[in-house]
C-alpha cells in the first residue's frame, strides 16, 4: 500500500496496515452475474438489444471489486486512518485520544477463514469499522495497546495530591 494518502506527523510510524478481503466484493459480483445472466437470457429470448445489460452487469462486478481494492486501513502511533472510494476518495483520520472503546466480531465464515470486523467507538459518535480484515483480534489488541499507552496518567504531583487530601480531611473533620 502507498502512503501518499495520509500525512505523517513528526515521528509517527505505521503500526498496522490492511485491507478488506476480496470476499467483501462477493455480493456485488453475485448481483453483476445475475444481471449478466438475465440480460443474456433476455437478448436470446426477447430482443437482442437487451445484451446491453451484460455491460451493466460487468460494470457492477468491476465496481464491487474496485470498491474493496481501493479501501485501506491504517493504524499509526498517533491515529487510525480509513481511505475508500472508487471514483473519488474519502479519507478519515481519528486520533487515538478520541478512541473510547474497541471490539471485534467474527461471523461463522469469518471464524472458519480467519477474518472479522474491528469496531472502534469514537468520542462524539460516528464509529469507525475495519471490515473483513485478517486476524481482527490482533488488530483490536494493537489499537487498545496504542490507546492505553497514549494515556497521560494522573495530572499533578504527589505533593499536590497530598495537599488535596489534607484539605478534604479538614472538610470532613469540619462536617463531623
Amino acid at each position: 500500500m502507498s502512503d501518499d494518502w495520509w500525512f505523517r506527523h513528526g515521528d509517527e510510524r505505521v503500526v498496522w496496515e490492511g485491507q478488506p478481503r476480496l470476499s467483501m466484493a462477493l455480493p456485488g459480483v453475485g448481483l453483476g452475474v445475475a444481471v449478466c445472466t438475465l440480460a443474456a437470457a433476455a437478448a436470446v429470448l426477447v430482443d437482442p438489444r437487451a445484451a446491453v445489460g451484460v455491460a451493466l452487469g460487468v460494470g457492477v462486478m468491476v465496481w464491487a471489486f474496485l470498491r474493496v481494492r481501493r479501501t485501506e486501513y491504517l493504524l499509526t502511533t498517533r491515529a487510525l486512518w480509513l481511505k475508500r472510494g472508487v471514483a473519488g476518495r474519502s479519507v478519515r483520520r481519528v486520533g487515538l485520544r478520541k478512541v473510547q472503546n474497541t471490539g471485534y466480531s467474527r461471523s461463522i465464515t469469518g471464524s472458519a477463514f480467519g477474518y472479522g470486523t474491528v469496531t472502534i467507538e469514537v468520542a462524539g459518535g460516528d464509529d469507525l469499522q475495519f471490515r473483513r480484515i485478517d486476524d481482527p483480534e490482533t488488530v483490536q489488541t494493537a489499537i487498545t495497546d496504542r490507546t492505553a499507552s497514549d494515556d497521560e496518567g494522573i495530572p499533578g504531583s504527589a505533593t499536590q495530591w497530598r495537599s488535596v487530601l489534607s484539605v478534604l480531611r479538614e472538610i470532613r473533620a469540619g462536617i463531623e
